[in-house]
């Protein structure tokens, strides 16, 4: 049996799951899903952008209950440094930080703009300018990132926390047909080809909940 357990939400709507699921498996960590539903009103209220604070995804583990997504970097990277969830060089370490927290605290009107909706595609979709903003900025730290540690990732020849941090960011550039230079677009064919990522977005359209204010045609 495992002895960590990792609740998450939606596998089609949930990003922040997506990413705490991408850190645990880039880890290596045993662990089991506990999935909530979207019919848990503060769930539902998370997954809208309505909720002051994230409660999934949260890592059970030999007792302790970890529940931010950075908290669970830091914590897996304790766990098991040998995983190289960080870069181990300090400066590269401090980099990666910083472009996670970056993700982790801005972005709200890519986030509000570009929900994530795997099952759903958008053929044309016109990012309003806060959004495209989001996405300019999102996009420089890619092509500064690969062009420093050389790729294919972006911290060099292996998927890291930042990887795990932007990896909803791929998919909504897929489904709301986001234009991008060579770079950023090999970038995220990179991302979404990933196993662990091709095994969650199969698993997202197998699920039957919806949540109507997200599959609205745009």
């Amino acid at each position: 049996m495992a002895k960590a357990t990792l609740t998450i939400a939606s596998k089609n709507y949930g990003s922040w799951s997506l990413r705490g699921w991408l850190l645990c498996k880039m880890a290596k960590l045993d662990f089991a899903e506990a999935q909530v539903t979207a019919d848990d009103p503060s769930i539902r209220a998370e997954l809208l952008l309505l909720s002051p604070s994230f409660l999934v995804p949260c890592l059970n583990h030999d007792g302790l209950k970890v529940w931010d997504t950075l908290a669970i970097a830091e914590y897996l990277h304790e766990i098991k440094p040998e995983s190289g969830l960080l870069p181990p060089d300090p400066k590269q370490r401090a980099h990666c930080r910083a472009i996670c927290g970056e993700m982790h605290s801005g972005f709200a009107n890519l986030r509000s703009a570009l929900p994530m909706n795997l099952k759903a595609r958008f053929p044309g979709f016109k990012a309003w300018a806060g959004a495209r903003g989001d996405i300019e900025r999102i996009t420089t730290i890619w092509r500064e990132c690969l062009d420093e540690y050389g790729g294919p990732y972006l911290f060099g020849k292996k998927p890291c926390a930042a990887d795990a941090m932007y990896a909803p960011v791929c998919t909504r550039f897929v489904t709301y047909d986001v234009a991008l230079d060579p770079v950023c677009s090999g970038y995220c064919r990179t991302i979404m080809a990933l196993p662990d990522m091709q095994e969650w977005i199969a698993a997202a359209k197998l699920e039957p909940d919806e949540l109507e204010e997200l599959d609205v045609e745009f």
